[in-house]
């Protein structure tokens, strides 16, 4: 891990646990080591800084290029080596990219739904982190975060929000093929978001609320 990125990581990891009252479970569930593919829900801008400093080693995360442009965190992403992406478009130097970090061996951070909910609950997912995780057969690790919707305003009434972080144990999708159909990586979409949707509190599911697996799970099923 290099010394800014070890600096930068020990600086946020103390400005959260100032600003926030931070819970964490599941933290057992992160490999050793890379390669994996970490993918969060997105309900804010404050997602990356948290599940950096949980994570045990250097992330490399994919962010929405218009965020180059933040004052502060397209400065700190900029900095921290992060993979822009071009919403909207299939950004192939971007996915060749990301494929590189994990063939190193290294973890990647990806947001599927591809922009902030405007709901505060799950959307529907991108396929990029199901083709990636495919392509470089890499383990996926489910990361749930709640709470950050409500910091700035939270911040504002000078009240400390509580956020909260669940991680979830890795799992695989079946290795590379040489043609994925569109249908095969939207059901293996839907299936890292159902995942995801497990880890999170019932009103942050959103479309994935009555995906089968998740409905499984709360009838006792699995």
């Amino acid at each position: 891990m290099p010394i800014f990125y070890r600096l930068v990581r020990f600086i946020l990891k103390v400005l959260i646990r100032l600003l926030a009252r931070l819970e964490v479970t599941g933290q057992e569930n992160l490999p050793d080591r890379g390669p994996y593919v970490a993918v969060v829900n997105h309900l804010s801008i404050f997602e990356p800084p948290v599940v950096m400093t949980l994570l045990p080693h250097r992330a490399t995360v994919l962010a929405a290029i218009e965020h180059r442009r933040d004052f502060f965190f397209g400065w700190l992403l900029d900095r921290v080596g992060a993979i822009w992406v071009r919403r909207g478009e299939a950004d192939l130097p971007a996915l060749r990219q990301a494929l590189q970090v994990l063939h190193q061996g290294g973890i990647l951070g990806i947001a599927p739904e591809g922009t902030r909910s405007k709901t505060g609950a799950l959307q529907e997912g991108k396929p990029g982190a199901a083709l990636l995780a495919i392509k470089a057969d890499a383990p996926i690790v489910p990361i749930a975060v709640m709470g950050t919707e409500q910091v700035l305003a939270r911040l504002r009434r000078l009240r400390r929000p509580h956020v909260r972080v669940v991680i979830g144990p890795p799992f695989r999708l079946p290795a590379a093929k040489k043609r994925l159909p569109s249908r095969e990586l939207r059901a293996y979409t839907d299936l890292i978001m159902a995942r995801l949707a497990l880890l999170l509190d019932p009103p942050y599911r959103g479309v994935y609320a009555q995906h089968p697996l998740v409905q499984g799970v709360d009838r006792g099923e699995a």
